[in-house]
């Protein structure tokens, strides 16, 4: 893959950034259009897009930190030389969820409504993240036989001329079917946290197989598990428990009817 797609004079247009701002994009635009269906303040999406757009950057680029302690002790110089790459997706959720509830709890709005309302976007920007991984050559996977791999001529982070399975590739679909099967679910889920409850299960299942299949193994350990399976132990429970809350709700509720 080519993550240079673009050179004029100085300026040149990476495949990583570009699909991470179209991600964004329509985050916010899809963002933005259902909560004017349900509604809801669609003027506050853009300021929780841009403050989880933020916060995620920040949460990707700690928990990256986190899993590389031992390059930081080794060189504490590693931290200002990473500042532009390195992220951990996991991170990134995490960052961006703590944001949103911030900010909502600030301006003193239903958290949770737009947490349902808001998630199905962040699994459609997830999958074009995962496309300009692709051009990048990040977060690739093991080497295989399949005939169903992908071969890197000219990337600075996945081995070249080496047949991988394509992970990116897999997760892109993945985000991309979380996006539908959570709209979809949207349609019949009522209670407030149920939807971003099945989103954190979805994902953090889906992750936790295919890391599995990922070859980038400096992203850390902790025991057999990589740092991201982990955590998906943590995010499917706060999903699960999230979902069953809003289910428990809606018995509760209909009891009293």
């Amino acid at each position: 893959m080519k993550n240079e797609l673009l050179t004029i004079g100085p300026f040149t247009v990476y495949g990583y950034g570009l699909m991470i701002a179209i991600g964004i994009l329509v985050a916010y635009l899809t963002g933005e259009y259902r909560a004017k269906k349900k509604k809801m303040d669609y003027n506050q999406v853009f300021y929780i897009v841009l403050w989880c757009v933020a916060g995620g950057f920040v949460g990707a680029k700690i928990l990256y930190w986190l899993t590389e302690w031992r390059m930081i002790l080794k060189d504490p110089g590693f931290l200002l030389d990473s500042l532009t790459d390195g992220f951990v997706v996991l991170g990134g959720i995490m960052g961006g969820i703590l944001t949103a509830y911030i900010y909502c709890h600030i301006k003193k709005m239903d958290f949770l409504r737009y947490f349902d309302l808001l998630i199905p976007s962040v699994a459609l920007a997830q999958g074009f993240g995962r496309l300009g991984c692709l051009l990048a050559g990040c977060c690739y996977g093991k080497e295989t036989a399949s005939h169903f791999a992908i071969t890197f001529t000219n990337s600075d982070f996945a081995p070249n001329y080496v047949p991988l399975v394509p992970t990116q590739i897999y997760a892109s679909v993945l985000d991309f079917a979380h996006y539908f099967v959570l709209i979809l679910a949207a349609k019949h889920l009522k209670e407030k946290g149920q939807v971003a409850g099945l989103y954190l299960i979805l994902y953090s299942v889906g992750r936790f197989i295919l890391e599995f299949y990922r070859g980038d193994l400096e992203r850390g350990n902790v025991g057999i598990l990589s740092t991201s399976q982990f955590i998906s132990i943590f995010t499917f429970c706060a999903g699960l428990l999230l979902f069953l809350y809003g289910a428990v709700r809606k018995k509760t509720v209909d009891m009293r009817i």
